[in-house]
């Protein structure tokens, strides 16, 4: 398959990219300031050039997403708006798109996350909008038929503890190379509307 991922160039982007790519997929990493193509999802204009320069495509796969941590008494409107840019709209947005670019026969999965069931302090901006990407994928999967909607919703990586490990206090980690096995399910497998769990 021909598929395009987004955040290539990320912790669990590159794991995803590995697992795909010895499977024998040809995978085409999208990042922000450099991949194989470069681009900012969260515009919908870039999101129209994204896919007129990437060609025929078999499979959508998104691995990244921006989202501010803040305690909820020092949010403000935009770092609520810039979450939902950021982890929401841009993977709606691909999707709404690429319904038109991807094979019938192809599949979009998406990422959301476990602060959507675990919140914590200064999460709730990304809870809100990894709980909008599921609803979104429910939603999808009733109108993209034959092509397939799933959405991967990982705890944190290990490799990103010394990044976000003060957020996710107590709980427990999983290497990301066990979160794109989750991927490899999603773009390879016939199930849709579904969110894959990994904790």
């Amino acid at each position: 398959m021909r598929i395009l991922l987004i955040g290539a160039g990320g912790t669990l982007g590159g794991a995803v990219r590995r697992a795909l790519t010895a499977r024998g997929h040809e995978v085409v990493g999208v990042g922000r300031s450099g991949g194989d193509l470069v681009a900012d999802v969260s515009d919908p204009a870039a999101v129209t050039r994204l896919y007129a320069e990437a060609g025929p495509l078999d499979a959508v796969a998104v691995a990244a997403g921006d989202a501010v941590f803040r305690p909820l008494g020092e949010l403000t409107a935009e770092d609520i708006a810039a979450t939902f840019r950021g982890k929401a709209l841009s993977q709606l947005e691909l999707v709404r798109q690429g319904a038109r670019h991807v094979a019938p026969t192809g599949s979009f999965t998406l990422v959301s996350g476990v602060l959507t069931e675990e919140p914590v302090v200064a999460g709730a901006a990304a809870s809100a909008a990894n709980g909008a990407v599921e609803a979104f994928v429910r939603a999808a999967a009733i109108e993209l038929p034959p092509r397939r909607i799933n959405a991967v919703s990982p705890t944190v990586a290990e490799e990103s503890l010394p990044a976000y490990g003060p957020f996710f206090a107590g709980m427990e980690a999983v290497p990301a190379a066990r979160v794109a096995t989750a991927y490899v399910r999603s773009v390879e497998g016939a199930q849709t509307g579904r969110i894959y769990r990994v904790r």
